[in-house]
């Protein structure tokens, strides 16, 4: 082997000779190195189940000494970096660490050296030891009382759950030679003890009639488990539940409500009855109705002596000075003086407070009157935020066209603009990464995207007249008035931006928001129109094909300058005749041709959309009441109505699209958009394993000035939150065409359909895997010449099929995540060679890296 060769082999693979060497060094430190003599290093807890895996998944919460955690299930690294220090630095380092951290310095660990006898180590700063140890983790040591206690918190925990007569036995497995040790837990369920029949006694009327009347949402259910979680489960709910009707002291004590199960017939099946009291002379509950509301506007609690009262509608208002109008204080507080107690209004109130940012909560009470407990008043002491808050930062992130990029950006909010809690909000933001060339795919070019933009938000609705007796303060409205522009180049193809827009939002509650945009106006110009095939040089090499078939005279009239490419192409476009004559390859040009053509249509436009945009969202992700969400996004978008009253003229467009007419010479567009984002979670094995599904409608109608849907509005396939054996913009669709793969890969259309299939599984706190199968594809309405029309007795059959596996990390509030995704189902392959999964290469997939899920 020459010298040469050997140098770039070990190039090649130098990553493994190092993670290799790395991995022989962590394992030559012995992983009970320092295990005293006479203990052991628990490696392993073993659970065997004599009757059925019954709670599984937490039974290993209740045990209270665990082993060494591994990595990748493989390694205990914590372990080997702990023991890579030298011992004789352990019991000094051990209490070194117990000090707060402010304390920790030299002093402290020479006087250490000497309390432990060892004066000459003074001076030391042990920093390699210290840092090995702070990553690392000391060896568990085996505790044989902690295994007998853990066997019985299993059984206890098994009592909780219903099986009374449940047994937990336990053993070790000692290893003397190796030092090592394994603890081993037989478990046996038996059989549970089931509620035969429930009963309820509830003296208090009122109570009871709201009990009642809400019986159907009841957890406990005759002949189910005696299961303990059941029962603290349905205590919560009638707690809420009697707040909300007006009960403020209802289970104050959390012991007026208590259940007895009757074991004198059997231990097996029994009687089951809740009773509710308040007291032992069995005192009616009161309801409870607000009382004062107060709201305190200072900036320590100490001003409050000096402040000034105000009032409006009821409730009072204490400030300091007018920077803030009494009415924009009135606007979140949901409470009104008289009305009947309801827990849900006091936490809207305060997190609608919080929604303003302009003020921070600095103290919160709610007190019951002393001379009548039925009566509540609340009070909010808030202090104004900063009038400017300047945020600058720099994002890492990753897109498959852009690759890894960087995100500067400033922002500048002003609160408080007019007195009335409103907040400008003004962005300079930018994207820096990188594009394939379009003429050398094996190198990558400078892409780019500067922005600016202006909010200007209202704690209201911006109408003309008092929205709150339409929109009930509760639903927290809001508006923002929106300004910006934005400058991008990222295939050659630059453009500058500008945009606008006036929304409004409302939450219903907690689940369902509704946002309406109106007069939402972009304004998109495109530059280096002329030099399109400059950057896609297969759309010019089909061009020049088709031209030289055409009319070899007018090829060289084009060689020459004596036509302009656009002129020659909307020629051919004119020319039915020489169309219909082509068969074969030749036909098959002929449509790669007229696709690109709408692709430069689309990509070098001139656009100006203003539309009206509803957006439906029902979101029940994050809540713990709803352990399998379901959650839909619904958006409707209608454009270009209001320019087409008022304008007839018309200009010619494109070569393909045709003469379009025009507000101060730019086309704009006319369509109706429905987007539908449905997607449904199911959880098993005790919430750690998730099922999620997903499917995403798509459409497009372009109509009356336009007879396509904009570049910024049509769909595309592929990507990592999309079909994930696909590129974004990866060749896939529209529909089963068999176009040339280099000019369908910038196709957009104006149907879309995406179904998407994934399960999670976590192996550690920090890591998660996941399997996936994804499908769809995009089609146009109507048929553009090459089969790309959807029809619905052929769709399923032209969708791109993909499937793969992948790794979640969790690191703080970050999830990384690497999707390997294959091609199962190619719909645009020849017939016959469409089941691309034949040809699978496991080692080359196509990978997604990402951040956050993909749904």
């Amino acid at each position: 082997m020459s010298r040469n060769h050997l140098s770039k082999y070990f190039q090649k693979y130098y990553l493994f000779f190092s993670s290799a060497i790395t991995v022989m060094f962590l394992y030559a430190c012995s992983t009970t190195k320092k295990v005293p003599d006479g203990d052991y290093l628990l490696t392993k807890n073993n659970y065997r189940y004599e009757d059925g895996k019954l709670y599984s998944d937490n039974i290993p919460d209740h045990v209270s000494q665990k082993p060494n955690k591994k990595q990748l299930f493989l390694f205990p690294l914590g372990l080997w970096l702990y023991n890579a220090t030298n011992p004789k630095y352990d019991s000094i380092l051990a209490e070194y660490m117990t000090y707060p951290s402010e304390v920790r310095d030299q002093k402290l660990r020479d006087s250490l050296f000497v309390k432990y006898e060892h004066p000459e180590y003074v001076g030391k700063s042990l920093f390699y030891e210290r840092f090995m140890q702070n990553l690392g983790q000391p060896p568990v040591i085996l505790d044989q009382g902690k295994t007998e206690t853990s066997a019985n918190s299993i059984r206890k925990y098994l009592v909780y759950r219903g099986y009374w007569d449940s047994d937990v036995k336990f053993s070790h497995d000692l290893d003397s030679a190796n030092k090592k040790a394994q603890a081993n837990y037989l478990i046996t369920h038996k059989d549970p003890t089931y509620i035969s029949d429930y009963y309820y006694n509830i003296p208090d009327a009122n109570i009871k009639n709201i009990y009642e009347k809400n019986l159907r949402k009841s957890l406990i259910r005759g002949k189910d488990i005696l299961d303990q979680a059941v029962l603290e489960k349905e205590v919560k709910r009638i707690n809420e539940l009697m707040k909300e009707s007006g009960y403020y002291r209802f289970n104050s004590s959390n012991e007026e409500i208590y259940f007895t199960a009757d074991t004198l017939q059997s231990r097996k099946n029994v009687p089951l009855t809740m009773d509710v009291r308040k007291d032992s002379a069995n005192t009616p509950y009161k309801l409870t109705t607000i009382g004062n509301v107060k709201v305190h506007l200072l900036s320590k609690l100490s001003d409050s002596v000096d402040t000034v009262k105000d009032s409006l509608l009821r409730i009072n208002f204490y400030k300091l000075d007018d920077q803030y109008k009494t009415l924009a204080l009135w606007r979140p507080i949901i409470l009104r003086p008289g009305e009947v107690y309801d827990q849900k209004n006091l936490d809207l109130t305060k997190r609608n407070i919080s929604a303003m940012n302009n003020f921070s909560i600095i103290k919160y009470d709610e007190i019951l009157r002393k001379t009548d407990d039925s009566i509540l008043d609340v009070s909010y002491y808030l202090a104004p935020l900063p009038k400017y808050d300047l945020k600058i930062a720099t994002d890492l992130n990753y897109s498959q066209i852009l690759n890894f990029g960087v995100s500067p950006s400033v922002d500048l909010t002003s609160r408080n603009i007019f007195g009335g809690a409103e907040n400008l909000t003004t962005s300079l933001s930018g994207i820096f990464g990188s594009v394939k060339s379009s003429k050398n795919t094996d190198k990558r070019s400078l892409a780019y995207e500067i922005s600016a933009q202006v909010a200007l938000n209202f704690p209201r609705l911006l109408l003309p007249f008092k929205t709150w007796k339409v929109v009930p303060k509760r639903y927290s409205p809001n508006s923002s008035i929106n300004l910006g522009t934005s400058v991008q180049d990222n295939i050659g193809l630059g453009r500058i931006g500008f945009n606008a827009s006036l929304n409004y939002f409302a939450n219903a509650n907690d689940i369902v928001s509704h946002r309406l945009s109106v007069f939402n106006t972009q304004l998109s110009f495109t530059q280096n129109k002329d030099r399109y095939y400059d950057f896609f040089p297969r759309d010019q090499d089909v061009r020049d094909k088709i031209f030289q078939i055409y009319s070899p005279a007018l090829w060289q009239d084009f060689q020459n300058g004596l036509i302009t490419s656009d002129d020659l192409s909307s020629t051919i476009v004119a020319d039915t005749g020489f169309q219909e004559s082509l068969s074969g390859d030749q036909r098959s040009d002929l449509n790669t041709f007229l696709q690109s053509l709408i692709n430069k249509d689309r990509q070098t436009q001139n656009i100006l959309i203003s539309s009206i945009i509803y957006n439906f969202v029902y979101n029940e992700i994050g809540k713990k009441d709803r352990p399998n969400p379901f959650y839909f996004n619904g958006k409707f978008e209608m454009a270009g109505n209001v320019f087409s009253i008022f304008n007839s003229s018309r200009k010619e467009d494109g070569i393909v699209t045709g003469p379009s007419r025009t507000i101060f010479n730019i086309p704009y567009s006319q369509f109706v958009k429905f987007d539908f984002d449905v997607r449904k979670y199911f959880t098993f094995n005790n919430e750690k394993q998730t099922l999620a599904l997903r499917q995403f409608i798509g459409i497009g109608i372009p109509y009356g000035n336009s007879s396509s849907m904009p570049f910024v509005r049509s769909y595309f396939n592929g990507g990592s939150n999309d079909i994930r054996a696909w590129r974004v913009f990866g060749g896939l669709g529209p529909a089963d065409s068999q176009l040339d793969e280099k000019v369908r890969s910038y196709v957009m259309d104006n149907v879309k359909l995406t179904t998407n299939i994934e399960y999670r599984m976590p192996f550690t706190d920090m890591f998660e895997g996941a399997a996936f199968v994804d499908a769809g594809n995009i089609w146009s309405l109507k048929d553009s010449g090459f089969g790309d029309q959807f029809k619905f007795n052929k769709f399923i059959s032209q969708m791109g099929v993909g499937t793969g596996v992948g790794l979640r990390i969790n690191v703080a509030y970050i999830t990384l995540r690497l999707d390997a995704a294959y091609k199962v189902y190619d719909p645009n392959k020849p017939v016959g060679d469409r089941w691309v999964i034949s040809k699978w290469q496991p080692l080359k997939p196509v990978l997604n890296f990402a951040f956050g899920y993909p749904f």
